[in-house]
């Protein structure tokens, strides 16, 4: 019975454990007027909720990250906004100055798929970027 009851707690501990560690990933935000060279680096990058995204500004600025509105719903709306720390609107990061400024968010819970952003002050030169939640 002692030992039925030390295999069902140690079955109840590991339902309780994470599933998979948390992941920093860096983001590069790049522009060179001269080269007309407008990036995210990576342009595309894989996550899972509770990952942590560092956008990390090397050239260029002012920069911005800007979750696209259109197809998102209500819920997913309202988590990536709050993902975003001393946002300037619904969807955006505030706008960032200075070289090596890093801006962090944690993903939200959100459905997997890909989730685009752009960074508003280079838009017209299509710097985009998007977040692949798994």
């Amino acid at each position: 019975m002692t030992k039925l009851l030390g295999t069902l707690m140690l079955l109840v501990g590991l339902g309780a454990m994470p599933t998979s560690a948390q992941s920093t990933h860096v983001v590069r935000l790049i522009a060179n007027a001269a080269k007309d060279d407008y990036r995210f680096e990576p342009a595309s990058v894989a996550v899972q909720p509770n990952d942590i995204v560092v956008f990390q500004i090397a050239s260029g600025g002012p920069h911005s990250v800007v979750f696209e509105s259109a197809g998102l719903a209500a819920g997913v709306r309202s988590a990536i906004t709050s993902a975003l720390p001393r946002r300037s609107s619904d969807l955006s990061s505030p706008l960032l100055t200075a070289e090596g400024t890093d801006y962090r968010m944690v993903v939200p819970r959100i459905p997997a798929g890909r989730y685009a952003f752009y960074c508003l002050p280079h838009r017209a030169y299509d710097m985009r970027g998007q977040l692949v939640v798994r």
